[in-house]
């Protein structure tokens, strides 16, 4: 029996859960299936698997980094059965052939893959995508993250007509006439280190079009991993004006600051980059009173050599597999979030956000279930984790929370040996 908890259905409860040809068929005290094969979980916390809306597969084109089975390896590892990939491969997801490449590559990964269409063509911000052929191909949702969409126009013309699609906008804020040239946050320890500064002025400016859009037009935005205390406070106050508006962060905005920069090791560069202390604490705020409603990792995989070189290297870090851990570190266990709202923010409230059928173990529905020991420390060792990459903003650093096991379409897809 484990302790299962669902913020869907309220549940934080001892039980079984029993599930029959992929599926969960029944939740409850002891059920009674002689026939069935156990999984002893005594002790484990099982709970909805994780559903990560920002994730960089590298596939087509970079496969190197990554690609769809290796990067669903590290999802399954990290307790998560349901991702969005983002569109910035090569070619770029922009093309019903290319969402459609991807959508069967997927089919026999350990994870199931959700596709982000490009808005514009190459991501160069110049001319719309076909956005309904995108749609019958099989997005679910449209972004040119890894940069924003530049022309503020076509930027429109994308959040007014995805709705009718049942498409989901997701934006990089980022205003890249601000960020241009910067390797870190511009403050203090750029400053120190004789670096070049991205300002947080470039995200909240992104942030801010983004918002004035929505508000304009009456239709939805869902603004991509927030680091600053300003877009913090930019999407607090378009909340409470009924401005359709949602966000997420990742778990290296909640628990870490630009002070690693000085060290000057390229796993640390993202975009946008570790911010400071105040930034930090603003992001907790954040999740804390609803205005940022997901969490998401914006896994980001590089080659070793990609990263050697700290003033040329690519932004991103790995974060699949250390999410659910650096939640549980970070926020469980000082206690500013409980465990159920850890879980909703990185399960029940992305899959509400996507439409999609995840989030939540009810009878009926697919089994996509993580099983973890809320309690066992671990350290980070980039060489034993699952993808191709090893840039992981969390190695050497030992959390809390070890995933067990992870269900993934009713198939035991990861087991911590």
């Amino acid at each position: 029996m484990a302790r299962i908890v669902d913020s869907v259905n309220g549940r934080d409860e001892t039980g079984d859960i029993l599930i029959e040809n992929g599926k969960i068929t029944a939740i409850g005290k002891k059920i009674d299936c002689p026939d069935a094969k156990k999984l002893w979980a005594d002790g484990l916390v099982a709970a909805p698997g994780l559903v990560d809306m920002h994730v960089h597969l590298r596939d087509p084109g970079f496969t190197e980094k990554e690609d769809i089975l290796t990067g669903c390896k590290a999802a399954a590892a990290g307790g998560v059965t349901s991702l969005l990939c983002m569109p910035n491969t090569k070619p770029t997801i922009d093309t019903p052939d290319t969402v459609r490449y991807i959508l069967e590559q997927a089919e026999q990964a350990d994870a199931r893959v959700y596709v982000a269409a490009a808005i514009t063509q190459g991501l160069r911000s110049e001319q719309l995508n076909d956005l309904s052929a995108l749609k019958e191909a099989g997005a679910i949702a449209l972004s040119d993250d890894g940069r924003p969409v530049v022309d503020s126009r076509l930027m429109a013309q994308a959040m007014q007509a995805a709705p009718g699609l049942g498409l989901c906008v997701v934006s990089h804020c980022e205003d890249l006439f601000l960020s241009k040239g910067g390797l870190m946050h511009e403050g203090v320890v750029s400053q120190e280190l004789e670096v070049p500064g991205v300002p947080a002025s470039a995200e909240d400016c992104g942030t801010a079009r983004e918002i004035a859009l929505a508000e304009a037009y009456g239709v939805p935005i869902h603004i991509c991993h927030v680091s600053s205390r300003t877009s913090v406070a930019m999407i607090r106050d378009a909340k409470r004006r009924g401005v359709r508006v949602t966000a997420e962060t990742a778990p290296h905005y909640f628990s870490l600051t630009d002070e690693l920069l000085r060290a000057k090791d390229a796993d640390y560069r993202m975009s946008p980059p570790l911010r400071t202390e105040r930034d930090r604490q603003a992001v907790i705020e954040g999740l804390q009173d609803g205005t940022i409603d997901a969490i998401a990792t914006d896994h980001a995989p590089h080659t070793p050599l990609d990263k050697a070189n700290f003033a040329s290297a690519p932004n991103g870090s790995i974060g699949m597999e250390t999410s659910l851990a650096a939640g549980i570190t970070y926020l469980v266990q000082p206690g500013l979030l409980t465990l159920g709202d850890l879980l909703r923010l990185m399960s029940a409230a992305p899959a509400r956000l996507l439409n999609i059928p995840a989030g939540a173990l009810l009878a009926g529905r697919s089994a996509d279930l993580v099983l973890f020991d809320e309690k066992e420390k671990w350290t980070v060792d980039p060489d034993k984790l699952h993808g191709k990459s090893r840039n992981a903003v969390f190695k050497g650093r030992t959390l809390r929370g070890k995933v067990k096991y992870t269900v993934c379409r009713g198939k035991i897809v990861y087991r911590d040996t």
